[in-house]
């Protein structure tokens, strides 16, 4: 999922995005200990969806979970 959300928000933006090397610094990725982001696409009632990083989940569970907005 966090591979097609990717290749959605590079082809929405012309195939490639410009970002600033800081971009891809340790604080920016996760915690430092090893707890990453998760993504999360939430549809909106104008017919968009938002993409979102939010915080990893705590434990080991890997999956989608689906929220009740």
């Amino acid at each position: 999922m966090s591979h097609a959300m990717l290749v959605a928000v590079l082809m929405h933006h012309g195939g490639s995005l410009d970002l600033p090397a800081e971009a891809f610094d340790t604080d920016a990725l996760g915690d430092g200990r090893g707890a990453h982001h998760a993504v999360q696409l939430a549809p909106l009632d104008n017919g968009t969806v938002r993409l979102s990083v939010v915080a990893r989940p705590p434990g080991d569970a890997a999956g989608i979970e689906v929220r009740d907005q």
